[in-house]
């Protein structure tokens, strides 16, 4: 007697780095990949009027368009923490659901802010380019540098990585202070605004969730705030920061370093930042750690089996 043949449904990959996913997905799923369709009809008039769930990588933009003419498409399950590159609460209008992977690498991106803090505070990278360069003698080291014990430092949005990178600080003796546009019950006071969170500390971490209404929060104002001695850190996304403003300060002294891993655009281009003084530069590497990204993508699968089997959704965006 023949076997009815199972009817798995169909998923979609939203972006080439979920490439890794495929193997762990075929089993239950058919699945297809968004980037081997250029020619975005074609894939409509194609898998698109079966794809009942996207896998996304959470920064990168669906466009409202596409999902709009997916007529099956009932989940957006975010591999990522972040999911600023969906319209959510277009999605839930159009009765789509959204999950993300949230605070699952908070303390990694809280371990590489740190990082990057005491690489740019203490010229750590500086020393390294040094020593390779041969310009390490017996009467020249490198000039030195403040010790991190008293400093100020502000924390822009205290979410899961916020408080996360306010713990670390404080073993360093440093004192925290936070802004976030909603007030919160800490243990670290919050400022009156960020442009008083930027003039009063040393160092300006930025933690804060991106959407729509944050771009440039880091503005040209808030740079020269911190000033010629300041240190900028950026773990969040970096539309959050004026970039041009950035490169600007920092090439006309008005910023002393900063710190990044998130860019405006990326892959940043590197001439970008040949010229760009007092700078440590990491690519976007800060949540992506052997311990995250496995526990990032088995939340992933746990929603799309709870999805398609009617069950309450793990870890849905808040509303």
């Amino acid at each position: 007697m023949s076997q009815t043949p199972v009817v798995k449904p169909h998923i979609v990959l939203s972006h080439e780095m979920l490439l890794p996913m495929q193997p762990l997905l075929e089993g239950a799923y058919e699945v297809h990949r968004l980037w081997d369709y250029p020619d975005r009809l074609a894939f409509l008039e194609g898998p698109g009027k079966q794809v009942q769930a996207i896998v996304h990588a959470g920064e990168m933009v669906l466009p409202r368009d596409l999902l709009a003419e997916m007529p099956r498409l009932g989940l957006i399950a975010c591999v990522s923490a972040g999911y600023d590159g969906v319209d959510v609460p277009w999605c839930r209008a159009h009765g789509l659901a959204v999950t993300h992977s949230v605070g699952l690498n908070a303390g990694d991106v809280a371990d590489h802010a740190l990082g990057l803090l005491l690489s740019a505070w203490r010229g750590i990278a500086e020393g390294d380019r040094r020593v390779r360069a041969g310009r390490w003698t017996s009467m020249d080291r490198m000039g030195a540098r403040h010790g991190l014990r008293g400093r100020k430092a502000g924390i822009i949005g205290l979410g899961h990585i916020g408080e996360a990178v306010a713990r670390r600080l404080e073993a360093f003796d440093v004192k925290v202070a936070w802004w976030g546009p909603r007030p919160k019950e800490t243990n670290w006071p919050r400022a009156e605004s960020l442009l008083a969170l930027a003039r009063d500390s040393d160092i300006l971490v930025v933690c804060a969730r991106p959407d729509a209404s944050n771009r440039h929060l880091v503005n040209a104002g808030v740079i020269d705030a911190l000033g010629s001695h300041g240190l900028l850190v950026n773990v969040s996304r970096g539309s959050l920061v004026d970039e041009e403003a950035l490169v600007a300060a920092l090439k006309d002294g008005r910023l002393g370093m900063a710190a990044l891993d998130v860019f405006e655009q990326e892959p940043t281009p590197p001439a970008r930042w040949v010229d760009v003084p007092h700078t440590v530069l990491t690519p976007h590497m800060a949540g992506a750690t052997l311990d995250s990204i496995p526990a990032m993508v088995n939340l992933t699968l746990e929603n799309l089996r709870r999805y398609f089997h009617g069950e309450p959704l793990a870890s849905p965006v808040a509303a």
